[in-house]
């Protein structure tokens, strides 16, 4: 397929599929739109028109990987339900090019309120409301005291991912999910 024909939706996947080739293979730092439109065959206003920043592209293209995989399930168990979405974002995230590319936009929402604002918007925030929704319906269920609180096992659930991911750099496991949750439910628990 020449660059003439493509347009649109197929040209979007083009250059998202572009950055992240090139992201895993220069890194974010030397990643620029430049290359990108150079090796996608189009123009840079072709990308501009598309994605105000590199970060906001880079965003668009890392979330493309992860459409609908990270949602949960609900068998009636809500650990066994918690721990297969975590495990599910904790193989993607190890994987190339996702961890050094989602590090790196981390940083850069650091930088840039836009993609902040996005990365909070598109990723996070929803990722954060499918876990208060699980809880919630566990709760509704009975599987989770009343007063458990939401919040508070939202916040124990991916404080020590995040940490990991950005701070101390050690692998991500499922080990290491395994640890998270029984710390959250012995002190929090399930009912019997």
């Amino acid at each position: 397929m020449t660059n003439a024909r493509r347009s649109g939706p197929d040209l979007t996947k083009a250059i998202m599929r572009t950055t992240l080739d090139l992201g895993q293979e220069l890194g974010y730092a030397k990643l620029s739109i430049e290359a990108i439109a150079a090796r996608a065959g189009v123009g840079k206003h072709t990308i501009y028109r598309r994605w105000p920043s590199k970060g906001a592209l880079l965003l668009d293209s890392l979330l493309s990987l992860a459409e609908s995989a990270l949602d949960y399930p609900d068998t009636a168990d809500v650990v066994a339900d918690l721990r297969k979405q975590i495990y599910e974002t904790v193989d993607l995230l190890a994987t190339a090019p996702l961890r050094p590319l989602f590090q790196a936009l981390v940083g850069e929402a650091q930088f840039d309120p836009g993609v902040a604002g996005a990365l909070n918007e598109r990723f996070i925030a929803p990722q954060a409301a499918k876990t208060v929704a699980r809880l919630q319906a566990a709760r509704e269920q009975g599987q989770l005291a009343s007063d458990f609180d939401l919040d508070l096992a939202m916040a124990v659930l991916s404080g020590p991912l995040y940490f990991r991911l950005l701070i101390t750099q050690e692998p991500l496991t499922h080990a290491y999910v395994d640890r998270i949750l029984d710390a959250l439910f012995a002190g929090m628990g399930p009912r019997p």
